[in-house]
């Protein structure tokens, strides 16, 4: 087992790891909207879900993997009302590739962000 830490993401802000990699995959933990350097970005959706992603991709890379070899995602609404909108984000950040994928709509976020979505994915 190995774990993961990229200064391209933002630190944990808890006891956990930005991600692990085990058996030839990785698991990542939840990405929220923080800047590398630990900011929240802005109460907007659009924002959070762009960090979101390329906080994701940052930590996949670290491990060897990328979005491409994304197996699963979840993603954490703090409103359904925003799914089209992040729907659309994730579908321009993948691409083509498609991995299956849990949709939840949560009460409360850390830091109370919009949006939160982990990954699990193969290492190259």
């Amino acid at each position: 087992m190995k774990f993961v830490q990229t200064n391209k993401a933002p630190a944990a802000i808890g006891p956990y790891s930005q991600a692990v990699v085990a058996n030839g995959m990785v698991f990542t933990s939840g990405q929220i909207a923080l800047t590398p350097d630990g900011v929240m970005l802005e109460n907007d959706i659009v924002v959070q879900t762009k960090q979101v992603l390329q906080n994701l991709q940052a930590v996949l890379e670290e491990a060897g993997a990328s979005m491409q070899s994304v197996i699963k995602t979840t993603i954490f609404l703090a409103s359904m009302d925003d799914f089209a909108t992040v729907n659309e984000i994730y579908a321009a950040a993948f691409g083509s590739h498609k991995p299956v994928r849990s949709t939840v709509a949560v009460k409360t976020l850390p830091k109370n962000a919009l949006v939160e979505i982990d990954a699990v994915a193969l290492v190259k």
